[in-house]
């Protein structure tokens, strides 16, 4: 048998099952899934000094363990002195292994390291599936000011509030 994420293993066998009961759904193909965890991180001196963008995508890298690409502008700020085309950020989208994977090193790992950590905010669901948020502490194995978007195969946030909540054990708040 091959090696499965102890996050995807939970999901099988517990939540799923969990779904199910609570919302009726009469087949395991409608429990509402994860579908991928993009990581970004925007880096607005890098507009000065290109060197930044490749130290940022050998750390997001390093963190997500899968290869980073730039971002680049799609259009001219003349107040930035931003040009058309120039990179200005990096993003990585995980997906399956990998994506539980991560999943399961931020939240027992990562996120209880943030001084003062008192969950993620529950304001981050956007009501169509995607919950979004952001990391503005340099903490071990996170980058600075990075925002991380969980993407799910449902359109309602209750859904998913309930996945991420209560079914994986992070916390949400209510406080903005």
């Amino acid at each position: 048998m091959s090696y499965q994420a102890r996050l995807k293993k939970e999901y099988n066998d517990r939540i799923i099952s969990a779904l199910k009961e609570e919302y009726s759904y009469k087949n395991f193909m409608e429990v509402p899934k994860l579908q991928k965890i993009v990581l970004s991180r925007g880096i607005g001196s890098a507009v000065a000094d290109k060197k930044l963008i490749d130290y940022a995508v050998e750390e997001l890298t390093n963190i997500s363990g899968q290869k980073a690409i730039p971002t680049i502008s799609k259009k001219d700020v003349a107040a930035f002195k931003l040009r058309k085309g120039m990179p200005i950020g990096v993003k990585v989208t995980l997906r399956g292994q990998r994506m539980y994977e991560f999943l399961d090193r931020l939240v027992t790992t990562a996120l209880p390291r943030v001084r003062d950590f008192q969950g993620v905010k529950a304001s981050g669901f956007d009501g169509r599936g995607n919950y979004n948020f952001g990391i503005s502490e340099q903490i071990r194995g996170m980058p600075r000011a990075g925002a991380k978007s969980i993407s799910s195969s449902t359109n309602a946030s209750s859904e998913l509030r309930n996945v991420i909540g209560s079914r994986i054990d992070c916390s949400l708040t209510d406080e903005l």
